[in-house]
């Protein structure tokens, strides 16, 4: 069994992100309709048997477009959502700093939530319990399941894989847009390949 990790294509900065249901952007869409056709083209590498994705439609999207190509039915999962930043959710970046002033991911503290969201405890605890719900239910089989979700939800990933104690001030693992994670499940869990997008080029 492997799961691939693939966070969503690119979308519009100006806006605050978090449970914001703002879709891709030109460039992002792009990017998922190359990830597709690469991963159509890497059929029998990959084999691809189950796709997952956050509800959230620049994941949805993403997904959306490997669908198209796989022609795998996409399973929709909202606790791979990106961590939900309540109110500020969508909002411009520039309004949000006049609003909330000084009030990034990395400026709460561990049990603090967002206004009306979560907090980086319980969105570390959240993904930890999806991420081992999966591994359990899907360890022995051979399933190779492709998971298209966020940047943040990727990093706690690694962290759990890696063993690192995970915190909102910890320098995040790289997760550009739709890049490929491979995680290898046969064993002990480890990363084969990480942030691979050179088909993007």
């Amino acid at each position: 069994m492997n799961i691939y990790l693939v966070r969503h294509g690119k979308d519009d900065d100006r806006y605050r992100g978090g449970w914001s249901e703002l879709d891709l952007i030109p460039e992002g869409k792009e990017q998922a309709k190359k990830l597709a056709e690469f991963l159509y083209l890497k059929q029998k590498e990959f084999n691809i048997t189950k796709i997952i994705s956050s509800d959230l439609t620049r994941a949805f999207s993403t997904a959306n477009e490997v669908v198209k190509k796989l022609d795998i039915r996409v399973e929709v999962d909202k606790d791979l959502r990106e961590m939900n930043n309540g109110d500020l959710a969508g909002m411009l970046n520039k309004e949000a700093l006049v609003k909330y002033p000084g009030l990034f991911f990395n400026t709460l503290r561990m049990d603090e939530k967002y206004p009306n969201g979560e907090s980086p405890d319980d969105f570390y605890k959240r993904v930890k319990k999806r991420f081992d719900d999966l591994i359990c239910k899907y360890k022995e089989s051979n399933e190779n399941i492709l998971i298209v979700t966020h940047g943040g939800v990727i990093n706690i990933i690694y962290h759990i894989v890696k063993d690192i104690e995970w915190t909102n001030k910890n320098k995040a693992f790289k997760a550009s847009n739709v890049a490929i994670h491979k995680l290898n499940c046969e064993g002990k869990l480890e990363f084969e390949i990480e942030n691979y997008y050179d088909f993007l080029k």
